[in-house]
């Protein structure tokens, strides 16, 4: 796993934080949470409305400003209970016939859960492949179309989760599951303190899987695996080799990295409309 690269840590006051949630709340007030049920189990998870704005995304040559259209995110990582429903077929008898069709996962090479503890648990070790074969199968399952979030969603996620401020490290070790408190293991979602968004396990826990068009498999906010201060909106890691190094087929699997537990996902929605919705920099241009 290659190295987080991560601003330094400045402190933030409490005064700068609450300020900083209450602006969350105000820009969420036109939006509402709902709650999606997988018909036929008793699996279910909630979306997180996220309001339109931009965020400055760090490239090898600088900055630039990006524009996000409104959007609805987790408030948990995608855990092994939704998960299994897909993996497991545990829907084949009220599926509808598109979301039957979808193709389903290989068997993993061990247990992908590592036997740390699976009901509530974020699912990791999936390729970022095998996450978006998920999304295809709930989009048909629910008639809503879910998707991985662009880098740029999921950065405008974090700059909101954080408060508009800096986090300090009392802050991060309340949100997050880090090297620290971990103990080696990844952890049931929503243990830690929610962020001003109200989400859980956006930073720590679980690393989780962004889309950049036709570049990298990325994953974003630090994980279990990580210090303290690698968990945050700054997080960033860049699958190499080593994430699927003891899968011994050839080809390595497309579902499942070997050695990737501390890599999982969370989903977006738009609606039912266009699974990829265009960004612009600050400029006006499709980057």
């Amino acid at each position: 796993m290659r190295p987080w690269t991560f601003p330094p840590l400045p402190v933030c006051g409490l005064v700068a934080c609450l300020a900083g949630a209450a602006v969350v709340r105000s820009e969420q007030a036109s939006a509402a949470p709902y709650h999606e049920s997988i018909a036929g189990t008793l699996v279910g998870f909630e979306m997180v409305p996220v309001p339109a704005g931009s965020v400055v995304m760090d490239e090898a040559g600088g900055s630039r400003t990006v524009s996000v259209g409104a959007f609805f995110i987790g408030r948990m990582e995608v855990t092994w209970d939704l998960f299994d429903v897909f993996m497991l077929r545990l829907d084949t008898q009220s599926a509808s016939s598109a979301a039957d069709a979808v193709a389903r996962p290989s068997e993993p090479y061990g247990a992908p859960d590592r036997g740390w503890g699976h009901a509530g648990y974020p699912a990791m070790s999936v390729t970022r492949g095998g996450a978006e074969m998920f999304c295809g199968w709930l989009s048909a399952r629910t008639g809503r179309i879910y998707r991985l979030p662009t880098e740029a969603e999921w950065r405008r996620a974090a700059d909101l989760a954080s408060g508009g401020v800096p986090l300090s490290g009392a802050t991060r070790d309340a949100l997050a599951w880090h090297q620290g408190n971990a103990s080696g293991t990844s952890h049931p979602v929503g243990r830690r303190k929610a962020d001003a968004l109200g989400l859980f396990d956006l930073f720590g826990n679980v690393a989780e899987w962004v889309t950049t068009g036709d570049g990298p498999a990325v994953a974003r906010g630090g994980a279990y695996t990580d210090a303290l201060g690698e968990a945050g909106p700054k997080g960033r890691a860049v699958q190499d080799s080593t994430w699927n190094q003891t899968d011994p087929q050839l080809p390595k699997s497309r579902w499942w990295l070997s050695d990737g537990p501390f890599v999982g996902f969370r989903l977006v929605s738009t609606g039912t409309g266009d699974p990829v919705p265009a960004v612009t920099t600050k400029e006006g241009s499709t980057p």
